[in-house]
């Protein structure tokens, strides 16, 4: 929604104060179709040849998450955290066997389902899994844990935004394909040097409107959409420091309730909840896992 807005914003003040100084919309709008079919099929084809067609449809997802934002709300994370308690303290009390068959089949899990939002992240319940069902055989060492697990966290993070870089690199190219599309302009113009000034000023002005749609579109256009995909990586990426940081805490030996509350910490503060909050809420989770049969 408020990317819309913004978008919004730049087209009325952008032509409104075009045409309030006294430009003639004519002459944009005879020259956008052409000049949009250069520079847009010109910034379309160097994407495709720059990237993989993998990268080409995660952009094009990717362009979706940043009209949508962070799916990452304070009742997310809260679920979450609530979770991890679950997780631990079944692991803490029921030790290896008694946790194995919610991480073998999360999606059946008695545990898992009463947070279908965290669920729904398949990725960051597959980087739980397999961590938690690391220390069932052994690994639990913490300073192994965390070296594994930043392996794993900043691979991921860089196939996140392998499409991010890319939608960057098509916005600052296109200022220089509106060039492209503008000599063109110059050099129609040129071969119609006969013709009397207001036809030749015309034809120039159609000119100049490639190099402006380049400028704009980079600048206003694909550029913030990749700045605003560049947050919602970010922000969708800090769920997996806090697993790391509750069950490195865990591994070292801390109760499940301090190492939640470590992981707590790394909340982002829009989101986080207190600590009466998180007490609250894992006092009722407590309350849940005792009323389960041992």
């Amino acid at each position: 929604m408020i990317n819309g807005v913004g978008f919004l914003i730049i087209l009325a003040c952008v032509f409104g104060s075009f045409m309030l100084a006294g430009g003639k919309m004519d002459v944009i709008l005879h020259a956008l179709p052409h000049e949009m079919m250069a520079i847009g099929g010109a910034a379309l084809g160097a994407f495709l040849v720059a990237n993989s067609i993998g990268t080409v449809k995660l952009a094009g997802k990717g362009l979706g998450r940043a009209f949508k934002g962070s799916k990452w709300t304070a009742d997310r994370y809260r679920a979450l955290l609530a979770l991890l308690f679950s997780l631990l303290d079944t692991f803490k009390k029921k030790g290896a066997t008694g946790i194995e068959p919610h991480l073998d089949s999360p999606e059946e899990s008695s545990i898992f389902k009463r947070y279908p939002e965290v669920l729904a992240d398949h990725h960051l319940v597959e980087f739980v899994c397999d961590y938690l069902r690391m220390m069932t055989v052994g690994f639990d060492d913490p300073n192994q844990l965390a070296e594994a697990m930043d392996g794993d966290i900043e691979r991921h993070h860089a196939e996140e935004h392998g499409p991010q870089h890319a939608l960057q690199s098509m916005a600052d190219g296109l200022p220089a394909i509106g060039i492209v599309a503008a000599v063109l302009g110059v050099i129609k113009t040129m071969g119609s040097i006969d013709q009397p000034v207001e036809v030749l000023g015309a034809m120039i002005g159609g000119a100049l409107v490639g190099t402006f749609l380049g400028v704009l579109l980079s600048y206003c256009f694909v550029g913030p959409l990749a700045s605003k995909l560049n947050e919602v990586i970010k922000d969708d990426g800090q769920p997996y420091l806090i697993v790391k940081a509750a069950v490195v805490a865990y591994a070292q030996g801390l109760p499940v309730q301090v190492a939640v509350e470590i992981a707590r910490r790394l909340t982002p503060s829009v989101h986080a909840p207190s600590f009466q909050q998180l007490e609250t809420a894992l006092s009722e989770v407590k309350n849940e896992l005792a009323a389960v049969p041992a």
